[in-house]
């Protein structure tokens, strides 16, 4: 049997062109014409020809030659790049050949065209799925290039922990506030409230005073602030293992994405996109979202109609003598209103709105905005009353 395996191997190898049928049969040590009898004996009985010669008859499930090497040709030239799972799936969908799962990993791997997976390390016991959807919702980040080219991109998911369901799938150039805020917007508007969200420690998530230490609860990041405004609890991670439902559907991300955009002939960020918003995605899901356990959903519609401040950029700053405020080099020029002669030395906020706009805000009152793309100030007209005759300017 041993020897059959090994055996098996060359001559996969071969079919596959990875050797030459004269290499093939140099390595197991028989002549040009005993490999051409085995091959021919290969080809009309299965693995079991090589090996088994007292039945006298093919086995019933043997693989014709002509389907193995179509198989091996498919991969080489086309499916280089897939996973065995994911080849095995456009076999049977693209191109109708029906054989088993094992079968084709086991091909795939004496062929050498697929290395061999290592042995498994220790026994971990998996963490419970939460009972329905919308109870936590892990969020992350996985750099990788994903067109193939050279070109890194992070691929920012939302991931439901009781049906494994993405909620959202965006490409982004790079992972932080200003990307992530809009992918949880989106999921709250779609879906609902939800009750908590998972994560690791980076920066743009928590606060945390000694690197590798416990994050400081007491101080928000700023989407750590628009979660709390919306009632929804962070929950950091502090191992890889701990996110593991995580990091294990960006390794099938990561086996797929990429080969499907390159069937697609997909090279740009708005193209792929618009693909995971409009079609991929949807087919992640059927493939390997599951039934929650329980029935129902923790998610809460939500009515509230200022998300474009909750998310947001928010900065405190007290106005100058001259009415100014200084963000990020510029200068803001607030004019007077028409309800306050002049706000300096009060407290105001400033709004970074997702959109570019940044809003300057005295309480409920908006004093100043600068439109998107540095654009011109925008600013509250102030209505003008007429003076009584005989007034005095300086009683006034």
């Amino acid at each position: 049997m041993e020897r059959m395996m090994k055996i098996q191997e060359v001559i996969l190898k071969a079919m596959a062109g990875s050797l030459k049928w004269w290499e093939a049969a140099e390595i197991i040590g028989i002549s040009d014409r005993s490999m051409r009898r085995w091959r021919e004996r290969y080809q009309e009985e299965g693995y079991d020809g090589l090996y088994d010669h007292r039945k006298h008859r093919p086995s019933p499930k043997r693989v014709p030659l002509k389907t193995a090497e179509e198989v091996l040709h498919l991969y080489r030239e086309k499916y280089f790049d897939f996973n065995v799972r994911h080849f095995h799936e456009k076999l049977v969908e693209e191109h109708h050949i029906a054989l088993s799962y094992t079968w084709v990993k086991l091909a795939l791997q004496g062929a050498g065209l697929v290395r061999k997976q290592r042995r498994r390390g220790t026994h971990r016991r998996r963490r419970p799925r939460r009972a329905l959807p919308g109870m936590l919702l892990h969020i992350d980040a996985s750099k990788h290039a994903w067109f193939g080219d050279g070109r890194y991109y992070d691929l920012i998911t939302l991931l439901d922990d009781a049906t494994s369901e993405i909620y959202y799938a965006q490409l982004v150039a790079e992972e932080g506030t200003r990307t992530l805020m809009p992918a949880v917007r989106e999921v709250i508007e779609q879906k609902g409230i939800f009750c908590a969200l998972y994560s690791d420690r980076a920066s743009h998530f928590f606060v945390t005073p000694k690197a590798g230490g416990k994050v400081d609860e007491n101080q928000l990041t700023q989407l750590g602030r628009a979660l709390k405004e919306l009632g929804i609890r962070m929950i950091p991670a502090y191992s890889p293992q701990a996110r593991g439902r995580m990091e294990r559907s960006y390794r099938t991300w990561q086996g797929r994405l990429p080969q499907e955009l390159r069937l697609r002939q997909i090279k740009t960020v708005e193209e792929a996109n618009r693909f995971l918003r409009q079609e991929y995605r949807g087919e992640f899901n059927r493939r390997f979202a599951v039934a929650a356990a329980g029935k129902g959903s923790a998610f809460v519609r939500t009515r509230r109609k200022d998300l474009d401040w909750v998310f947001s950029i928010q900065h405190q700053r007290t106005v100058n003598g001259d009415n100014t405020i200084a963000l990020d080099n510029r200068i803001l020029q607030i004019e007077k209103t028409r309800w306050r002669n002049t706000l300096s030395g009060c407290k105001v906020t400033v709004y970074e709105l997702l959109n570019g706009q940044v809003v300057v805000r005295f309480g409920p009152h908006e004093v100043a905005r600068l439109e998107a793309q540095n654009l011109p100030l925008r600013l509250p007209k102030v209505q003008k009353t007429a003076r009584p005759l005989g007034h005095n300017r300086k009683a006034a």
